[in-house]
């Protein structure tokens, strides 16, 4: 099921980009031919590139693909390395942790105040407080499912290889 909510995440960041640019090339033509802009530009783009951002989070995530410094941790044994890994899925664990309830707290407070951006559509705030919620969130879950996965294959005995991409958990 988690690589199913990735995929989409992933496919809706990728449409986010792609809007991106139509709107922004729309606002360049829109300025230069007719002298005009397209209503709340500025707050579309700032809402979309939320999203380009951080609904593909938990698919990087899962494929490891984060940037990541190995210089150090190349030089210790596959043993030690794997317990690096899985340190480093429970750091991130808890980094996440105070921006999804900060998250969770800006978004209860959007939608029940039912606060709007000020411009020409009145856009709600809360949609995009609910992209970085389901971003951080669905990051989060993938976390913890390499954490447990992990530490499974090194109490087995196993080694963790970080250059692979991960599927659900069996």
């Amino acid at each position: 099921m988690l690589v199913r909510l990735e995929s989409i995440l992933l496919a809706l960041g990728a449409l986010a980009v792609m809007l991106l640019g139509v709107l922004i090339a729309g606002n360049v033509v829109a300025r230069s031919v007719f002298g005009a802009s397209i209503p709340d530009s500025v707050i579309i783009v700032q809402e979309l590139m939320v999203a380009s951002i951080l609904l593909p989070l938990a698919a990087t995530t899962a494929s490891r693909a984060h940037i990541c410094v190995e210089f150090i941790s190349d030089k210790f044994g596959a043993r030690v390395k794997s317990s690096l890994i899985v340190m480093g899925t429970i750091v991130g664990m808890l980094a996440l942790m105070p921006l999804i309830y900060a998250g969770w707290r800006e978004f209860i407070s959007n939608w029940g105040s039912g606060s709007f951006y000020f411009g020409d559509l009145a856009l709600p705030k809360w949609p995009g407080k609910l992209i970085f919620l389901l971003g951080f969130g669905a990051c989060w879950l993938r976390l913890l499912e390499l954490a447990i996965r992990d530490t499974r294959t090194i109490l087995a005995g196993g080694i963790v290889d970080d250059q692979h991409e991960v599927g659900e958990i069996e």
